[in-house]
């Protein structure tokens, strides 16, 4: 008699996540709606890392269609062939939306630590892409909407009035039954001793940050709990966001969050005819007027919050000659502040 060859149950898992991904690779939208009904949207491929929507797009990968087509349509009729172009990039779509829809998550790493939208912007596939910027923009306007209630403590939940102890006929004796614990001799001990425990990380907020002692180092700023304020290795992202940004010399910039000084240097670079730096940290400040910054040629260095700089700057006038200017408008604004949350940035931009 044969051996019969016996499917484990990691085995069977480890191939559901296959159908999963393979389903979303093809744009077969039948059988991957199928599949969801009882399989997450967020089953990843052990060796490449893969999600769901990392394979969807992988699918629309245009060179490889291009090496698909090359064997059979060489020659064929154009018109056909840019059809199918736009039906395969229109199951592409379809496929992301479902799988957003069944709650795939839009920025999970594969093994090369891009998101699906990394992977997206990478193949040159934009409406792909847009989808998946839109997918984030909706999980952070949830999550931010959601952090503007407040958590309830365990003492303002109020127990109902009416609920009793039940009462056990069978016990004879009014004494309470004797504590029984299953931990280890000495554990409820170790439970209050505090001088064991890991303290956990402390997350910067702006009071703790503005009042805190800086740190500064050649390759980055950190505050007094060691937390990387600004670093050197952003110098190439600012450097081409400040090319970007002003293109030309002449220009008016607002730049909020000195740090290292990375993209005010590269600002200068640009020949602005005005240059004014919200900054609020004091020791930051200090190391600008060591460095010079004070005295640059149309810089002008705020001191503050921009919470409390901002409204007085943007409703001041420009006096040159003793005569009334213009109010103050910048043809580029770089935000880059530390220690405050998403939803200081969305204030930022709905109130200036």
């Amino acid at each position: 008699m044969e051996s019969e060859t016996l499917q484990t149950p990691e085995a069977d898992a480890a191939a559901e996540v296959q159908q999963v991904l393979a389903a979303a690779s093809d744009h077969d939208l039948w059988s991957l709606q199928a599949l969801l009904r009882t399989h997450s949207a967020n089953v990843q491929d052990p060796k490449s890392g893969y999600t769901p929507l990392h394979a969807a797009i992988a699918g629309a990968d245009p060179s490889q269609k291009e090496q698909q087509r090359n064997g059979v349509v060489n020659g064929g009729d154009v018109d056909a062939e840019s059809g199918e172009e736009a039906n395969e990039a229109e199951a592409a779509a379809q496929t992301l939306k479902l799988l957003l829809h069944n709650g795939a998550i839009w920025n999970d790493l594969n093994r090369d630590d891009e998101t699906p939208g990394c992977l997206a912007l990478r193949l040159e596939l934009p409406n792909l892409y847009n989808i998946m910027v839109d997918a984030g923009v909706r999980a952070e306007i949830l999550l931010h909407r959601l952090n503007e209630y407040e958590q309830l403590k365990d003492d303002d939940i109020e127990e109902p009035a009416d609920l009793e102890a039940p009462t056990n006929h069978n016990t004879t004796s009014s004494s309470p039954p004797p504590a029984t614990s299953t931990a280890p001799s000495g554990a409820l001990e170790n439970t209050t001793d505090s001088s064991s425990a890991t303290p956990e990380p402390q997350q910067p907020n702006q009071a703790t940050y503005l009042s805190s002692s800086l740190s500064f180092h050649p390759d980055r700023i950190l505050d007094s709990s060691a937390n990387s304020v600004m670093m050197s290795w952003e110098t190439s992202l600012m450097s081409r966001t400040a090319a970007l940004l002003a293109p030309s010399p002449g220009l008016r910039i607002l730049n909020i969050g000195h740090g290292m000084g990375i993209i005010d240097a590269e600002f200068q670079r640009t020949s602005p005819s005005t240059h004014h730096i919200v900054e609020a940290h004091p020791s930051v400040l200090a190391r600008m007027r060591e460095q010079g910054w004070y005295e640059k040629p149309n810089v002008v260095v705020h001191e503050g919050r921009w919470q409390d700089v901002l409204p007085k700057l943007i409703e001041s006038e420009e006096e040159e000659d003793g005569g009334g200017g213009e109010p103050n408008l910048f043809d580029a604004i770089y935000f880059d502040t530390f220690a405050e949350p998403y939803t200081a940035l969305r204030a930022f931009f709905e109130g200036f």
